[in-house]
Order: structure tokens, then C-alpha cells, then sequence
């Protein structure tokens, strides 16, 4: 193996005689190409020779959203039974429709997952909301659709989105049945008072999430969760009193 040597590289506009302040970096290698032995080192010291200083490590910018999930149930199926241009043009009519719906209620269409979305949204009532009109949309299509939605803290990259939150919606999506809204126990505490309704389906484990986490489905036709309705409707006649009982009668 060849012996170590020692690389001495100037910057230019400098004389062979400047010292290392002034552009001068020895390095240790056993290459005579010193920014393939070690690149993030050399192209550190050039940023520092150009700027004057080294720029500090660029934080992920992080924030609270909604993320909404949405599939297309049995797209496959679909596209057999269509052919490619009708099924090419379902597809670009439902996008459109995600686009509009998703803008309509302060969302944000972050891309397609091939036979649905992924989209953002300030709050969680706001996402639940465009999921129950995607699938209003959607059965005017002749398809049906699926909805996962949680809230968390999200890495904002870019026109991206990431971190453990965008994980667990796509997680619950995958839970969800054909036509649910499917959305984490963190959704229905903070949408308490919204007169939205819900339908508990278990506590599971998400593949890849730490612990067990409930799963609830947006009940769109029913009476909201906690309303007087719902309520006498889940409560025997019995345990309410003769009174009681006479007016939960049709």
C-alpha cells in the first residue's frame, strides 16, 4: 500500500509562499486527488475561503398539519373493466376534482400516489370535511374511495412533506375499509365539538409505530357523536324511565 502523503493544495489568486489562514490546507491522503479521500472536508474549507465563515446545518422546518390520505378502492378492477383511455380519463377528472375540493377547504395537494393523494391542511375538521366531499365526488364517478387522517408535527421539505405523522396517516389509510374515513383517536380529541361523529373501530398496531393506536371512522350518516340523539338511540328504553322510554318511540 502506498505510504501516506501529505497534499498541499492553494487556493487561486494566492502565492506559493501564503500561509494557511490565507489558503493553505495540507491534507493527510494516499490519493493524489485530495477531494476524493475526503470531499465534505474540502469542500467545507472552500466554503470557508470564499464566504469567510461555515454555514450552519439548515434545521428542519416542522410544523403542526392535518394529513389526509385518500385510495382509490379496487382501481385495478376498475381500469379492466374500463380499458386505459376511460380509466386514464377517470383518473385526470378526479385529480382535477382533489385539486378544487382540497383548495376549497384550505388544503393543500402535496402529489399523487398513483390512485390517490396525499394533501395537508391547517386543521383537522377542515380535512375531514374534503375527505367526505372526495367521496361524494367520487361516487358521481363510479368509484369509491378510502381516507386516512391524522394530526402531527410534519417536516416541511420543499413541496414535500415528511416525518412520523405523514407515516401514520398513510398507515391508517391502510386500515380503512372501502368508503371510510379512517382517522387516529389524536383527530377525534381535537375535532371534539365540531358535530362531527365517529364510530370506534379498535385500537391496532401500525406497522413501523411504536405502540398500539385507536382508529375511529367518521360516521357520515348518523347523528354526531355525543348528541342527545345518538345518545338515546346507543341507551336501552329500559335504563331510561317510563318518561324517557315514551319519547325515544318513533
Amino acid at each position: 500500500m502506498p505510504a501516506a502523503t501529505s497534499f498541499r493544495c492553494r487556493a487561486a489568486g494566492t502565492s506559493p509562499t501564503t500561509s494557511r489562514a490565507r489558503g493553505y490546507l495540507e491534507v493527510d491522503g494516499v490519493s493524489t486527488a485530495p477531494w476524493l479521500t475526503e470531499p465534505d472536508r474540502m469542500v467545507t474549507e472552500i466554503e470557508e475561503f470564499l464566504t469567510g465563515s461555515h454555514a450552519a446545518p439548515s434545521q428542519a422546518h416542522r410544523a403542526l398539519r392535518s394529513v389526509l390520505f385518500t385510495d382509490i378502492v379496487a382501481s385495478t378492477q376498475h381500469a379492466v373493466a374500463m380499458g386505459d383511455e376511460r380509466w386514464r380519463a377517470v383518473l385526470q377528472h378526479f385529480g382535477e376534482n382533489t385539486a378544487d375540493l382540497t383548495e376549497r377547504f384550505g388544503g393543500t395537494v402535496v402529489k399523487s400516489t398513483g390512485d390517490g393523494h396525499l394533501a395537508t391542511f391547517d386543521g383537522p375538521t377542515q380535512a375531514i370535511r374534503c375527505a367526505e366531499a372526495l367521496h361524494a365526488d367520487a361516487e358521481t364517478l363510479g368509484i369509491e374511495i378510502r381516507a386516512g387522517i391524522h394530526t402531527g408535527e410534519c417536516e416541511l421539505l420543499d413541496s414535500d412533506i415528511g416525518g412520523l405523522a405523514v407515516h401514520i396517516a398513510a398507515r391508517i389509510l391502510g386500515q380503512a375499509g372501502a368508503g371510510e374515513i379512517l382517522v387516529s383517536r389524536t383527530v377525534r380529541d381535537l375535532v371534539v365539538g365540531s358535530g362531527t361523529g365517529f364510530e370506534d373501530r379498535g385500537s391496532v398496531e401500525l406497522r413501523g409505530v411504536p405502540g398500539t393506536w385507536q382508529l375511529l371512522a367518521v360516521d357520515r350518516h348518523g347523528p354526531p357523536d355525543g348528541s342527545l340523539r345518538r345518545n338515546w338511540r346507543q341507551c336501552p328504553p329500559q335504563a331510561l324511565g317510563p318518561r324517557c322510554a315514551a319519547r325515544t318511540a318513533p
